[in-house]
């Protein structure tokens, strides 16, 4: 596009050029910030955003605070300014367990004297920075923390740098245009995905890492210069709105954010009216189950009365409001002490250092161990013995320290440093730490009793060999006994010497025998899982067994010849030739084959791009009683299809079985075609799959 200057006609010509490539770009922002489904790559809104700079450069005259290009950030401020919220930033009250919030909705009946079952607007509560956008005749012109509720801090320069935020709202389906005064309230976090990066980034430039995303966003909204905020990757959720003309309010809660949502803003996906105490129970329960699966940190749930003349009976006290409470998961963070650190030996000799912790309540257990990873992470914390510290339990994840309350040190004497062995612990081998590597080794292999005992474990869990019967204790026990020294020794192994070992007998004896001869008719992606090779997890062990189809081929494979499968970078590529280059490993390979170990051989399979269902999403919702839900998957994958968790509009056929729930209500309003289990079987029957 040619940029023109001179005549009053060419600088209406230009112009209308910046009115147009502002258009575009607001609209190509609103599709990728709120939609999440971008129409053009980054390249392109890259050009046409040098485009817009380029002509607002030119004439100055026409520049615009609404512009898309005052999103990159502006020169320091010398410090914020503060502002009185014209509507008080109320707080909310918690609930912390059904009772709680059964005496909260009870209350909500009592004080409107009605028995009728409550109507309640649910969402998240997304764990980040409260913030109040105030738009005049739809210009932003004013952002805002919550500070005291009553006064907060300016920002607005940097919230102008947030891409989910309009800079002038959309009005195409708002009933008698825009109104005056309109505030709206909601949440600035930093999603899951973006806050891995930001400190993947920070600690490879050996900068200060974030404890977690919530301080990253609050960290981000505070900078004096703008144009750092505009790097971070932080996202606005609307869940409200303080001061407003006459006119625009809606007669419910989830109306007016629809309402919002029609003016540019992006809503919670999980948002969600239900009504009466168990439907509210239902919503917390369903989303602290998804918790870790969701894109953004949530501390809790969120319930609204939904409808406005009810919130406006029910009134406030104090400073939160009668209508509305927060129920609180358990906290993921807590703090407590370091008392001593452990050093534990994997199966692939990793020695790995754990925290020995007063006990403290978090994540809804009791937790008295952590993980501290490895070396590297030991000195980024700069952790000591004896240190207080915060320890970070999410969902199923093991629990670990994030950071060090440093001001408790004062006056404390008795810190140690921690300091890895020069042996291991286990056997006694010396131990090692490759260059580029964090981690540290031990070097004894198969004589370290650890490994050896990490190594049989993994060789019969369920996705590897599958030994009915042989859990951990009882391979800790044969190796203990002597019984066990390596992997084929557990098929020389006799019904008396099992049946002697505690809690086993005749009958358990011999069932473990007859699991063990069953474990030998496997298939070749689980041996390979089973034999232990370092980077190889179940997956990476399929798509070799589906590219090279022989196990010879693969003991024989170069690195380049491993690079062409899919899910084999280079650093997993040098461990599988490492692997089956030394001695010990192929002396172990030929006696368990020499064991009667076999799999049915595998066919050449089509390249991904020839499967019947490649380039397609799948959403399986519900229970299946014909087939196991995992079975259904890894059928689907093999006809080449993407099997999501969550249902898009990237999503092109959702499988409903029984008690299908809010995947397939979001699959009806998004129009995606739709099927039940009889429709899933024929589809794997035409395909040869059943």
């Amino acid at each position: 596009m040619p940029l023109l200057s001179g005549s009053s006609s060419e600088s209406l010509s230009s112009e209308q050029q910046i009115e147009s490539l502002r258009q575009q770009l607001n609209d190509h922002n609103y599709r990728y910030y709120v939609e999440d489904d971008p129409s053009i790559p980054d390249a392109e809104y890259d050009r046409l955003m040098r485009q817009l700079q380029e002509l607002e450069a030119r004439y100055p005259e026409l520049q615009s605070p609404d512009s898309p290009s005052q999103r990159v950030g502006a020169a320091p401020l010398p410090a914020f300014t503060q502002v009185t919220h014209r509507v008080p930033m109320l707080s909310l009250d918690n609930a912390f367990d059904d009772e709680e919030f059964r005496r909260f909705n009870q209350r909500v009946k009592e004080r409107l004297k009605t028995e009728d079952e409550i109507e309640y607007a649910c969402e998240p509560k997304l764990d980040g920075i409260a913030l109040s956008i105030r738009y005049e005749r739809g210009l932003l012109v004013q952002a805002a923390t919550r500070g005291d509720g009553s006064t907060g801090e300016d920002i607005t320069q940097n919230v102008k740098t947030i891409g989910s935020v309009p800079l002038r709202l959309k009005d195409a389906d708002i009933e008698g245009g825009l109104p005056d005064v309109l505030e709206v309230r909601g949440e600035v976090y930093m999603p899951k995905a973006g806050f891995e990066k930001l400190n993947k980034a920070a600690a490879e430039a050996d900068e200060k890492v974030f404890v977690n995303p919530r301080n990253a966003a609050a960290g981000s909204l505070r900078q004096l210069d703008s144009r750092i905020t505009a790097k971070r990757p932080l996202e606005f959720c609307a869940y409200s709105v303080g001061e407003v003309s006459d006119g625009f309010m809606p007669e419910r809660h989830s109306d007016v954010l629809q309402k919002l949502s029609g003016l540019g803003f992006r809503l919670n996906p999980e948002l969600k009216v239900v009504t009466g105490v168990q439907g509210c129970l239902d919503y917390y329960r369903d989303l602290g189950l998804r918790r870790d699966q969701l894109a953004f940190e949530i501390d809790g749930i969120v319930f609204k009365t939904n409808r406005m003349e009810i919130q406006s009976a029910l009134g406030f006290v104090s400073r939160a409001p009668r209508w509305a409470i927060a129920y609180k998961f358990p906290a993921q963070e807590e703090i407590t002490k370091l008392r001593d650190v452990e050093f534990q030996v994997g199966r692939t000799g990793a020695i790995t250092p754990v925290a020995r912790l007063e006990p403290v309540y978090v994540g809804g257990v009791t937790v008295s161990n952590a993980t501290l990873h490895n070396a590297d992470e030991v000195a980024r914390l700069g952790v000591k013995i004896g240190d207080t510290v915060i320890v970070r339990r999410a969902g199923d994840v093991i629990p670990q320290i994030v950071s060090v309350v440093l001001e408790r040190r004062e006056g404390n004497h008795d810190l140690k440093d921690i300091i890895f062995p020069a042996t291991c612990p286990v056997c006694g081998s010396e131990t090692e730490r490759a260059e580029g590597e964090a981690v540290v080794r031990c070097s004894g292999g198969l004589v370290c009793a650890a490994q050896r005992k990490e190594g049989i474990k993994h060789f019969a869990s369920r996705k590897a060999l599958d030994v009915d019967g042989l859990g951990d204790k009882l391979v800790e026990a044969l190796v203990d006994k002597g019984l066990v020294s390596s992997l084929t020794d557990l098929f020389h192994l006799n019904v008396d010497d099992v049946a002697a070992l505690e809690r086993m007998g005749p009958k358990s004896a011999q069932n473990l025998l007859d699991a063990l001869q069953q474990a030998k008719h496997t298939t070749l992606p689980r041996f390979i899982y089973a034999l232990g090779i370092r980077e190889v997890g179940e997956v990476t062990a399929k798509q070799l067994a589906q590219h090279f189809c022989d196990l010879a081929v693969i003991r024989n494979a170069t690195e380049e010849q491993l690079l062409e499968v899919p899910d084999v970078g280079p650093i997993v590529a040098h461990h599988i030739v490492t692997f089956f280059r030394q001695a010990h490993n192929l002396e172990m390979l030929d006696a368990l084959l020499a064991e009667g170990i076999e799999w049915p051989e595998i066919e050449a399979q089509p390249s991904a791009e020839e499967l019947p269902l490649a380039g397609q999403t799948l959403v399986l919702t519900g229970t299946l009683n014909q087939l196991k839900r995992n079975d259904a998957k890894a059928a689907l994958e093999a006809l080449g299809a993407k099997v999501s968790g969550s249902v898009s509009k990237k999503t092109q056929l959702v499988i409903a079985g029984e008690a299908a729930g809010s995947k397939l209500t979001k699959a009806q309003e998004l129009g995606i075609d739709i099927t039940d289990e009889e429709g899933l079987l024929a589809l794997l029957h035409e395909h040869g799959k059943l």
